[in-house]
């Protein structure tokens, strides 16, 4: 899921929020995630939780990833606490668009 969290946050323009079903599993989507963005050209300014693999935190400036473990995710539910964001659905021809969730 991606959030545009730009009218409503001063430090990211759009949150990225996604599951894995296991620690391990959310470690690997992680370490993907780093690789393609690398070879696009983008290094991230920071990460948070790799170790434990419950949540982890991808800092991209003005896009910050977030993967949680499937049961953490329900818990913080970010898609509620930022529910003001409009969610931007990725087609399959990969065009956005915005809709409020």
């Amino acid at each position: 899921m991606v959030l545009n969290v730009s009218a409503v946050s001063s430090f990211a323009d759009y949150f990225v929020i996604c599951h894995g079903d296991s620690n391990r599993h959310v470690r690997a989507i992680a370490k993907h995630i780093e690789q393609k963005m690398e070879e696009a050209g983008f290094a991230s300014l920071g990460i948070e939780g790799y170790a434990e693999g419950k949540w982890i935190l991808i800092d991209y400036d003005d896009v910050v990833v977030h993967l949680f473990s499937k049961p953490v995710r329900e818990f913080y539910d970010l898609e509620r606490l930022w529910s003001e964001a409009p969610f931007v659905e990725i087609a399959d021809d990969k065009s956005l668009s915005e809709t409020k969730i």
